[in-house]
């Protein structure tokens, strides 16, 4: 995607993509609802992903735009713009997560199944090594459910982190906007803090020779 040359067709690149997602994510949704998905749900996935991928190279450009000295107006745009992200971001690594945890639930009870009828069957005739690797295959399936879980909320908790390393972005370039803009600020307060240490300094003093006079006035009464 070509680097935009203003403000204007930043915004119109980000709108265009969150009504994109939009409407993926509507479809998903359904998809989600359904409980298990319908085999077209890879296709639809990375699609997602993919524009939440440009999303969020247009917002980093907004946020190159806006720490380059943008308006103020500019940076309420941004916020907003990076919260919708922020919010596509989770809601679609919740439904993905409910989903995948839909399809190894599906495939722990179908794989439940497979060994209740296998067992009969050794019941009726069969091995003790059979009935121990059917053992071990219903075990690992239900290891892989509970490592799909950990993963998922994994990736919930680094999209929340990636959020706020983002809104932590954007209030050190107002900071920084703000003392360049008014450099007349850091050298008052830096004036107010030196003659707050020099104060402090002159203080201790006073103290000092006041309870040295004290104490020579006490030794020698």
């Amino acid at each position: 995607m070509d680097p935009p040359t203003s403000w204007d067709s930043l915004r119109k690149q980000a709108r265009r993509l969150e009504a994109q997602l939009d409407d993926q994510m509507h479809l998903y949704r359904k998809l989600v609802s359904k409980n298990v998905g319908s085999g077209n749900e890879n296709d639809l996935e990375t699609e997602i992903d993919q524009l939440l991928k440009q999303l969020q190279l247009v917002n980093s450009q907004m946020q190159a735009w806006v720490s380059s000295g943008g308006s103020e107006i500019f940076s309420h745009t941004l916020t907003r713009h990076q919260e919708i992200l922020h919010d596509l971001n989770q809601e679609f690594m919740r439904l993905r997560s409910s989903l995948r945890a839909n399809k190894e639930h599906a495939s722990l009870l179908e794989d439940f199944r497979e060994f209740d009828r296998a067992r009969l069957d050794l019941e009726e005739g069969g091995s003790y090594e059979q009935a121990s690797l059917l053992k071990e295959r219903a075990a690992i399936s239900r290891g892989t459910g509970q490592m799909d879980t950990v993963i998922s909320q994994a990736q919930e908790t680094l999209g929340t982190l990636v959020f706020q390393r983002s809104t932590f972005g954007g209030i050190n370039s107002k900071l920084s906007n703000v003392s360049s803009r008014l450099p007349t600020v850091n050298s008052i307060l830096s004036a107010i803090k030196k003659k707050k240490s020099m104060d402090t300094i002159i203080l201790s003093l006073v103290a000092s020779v006041c309870t040295f006079l004290i104490l020579i006035y006490w030794l020698t009464k």
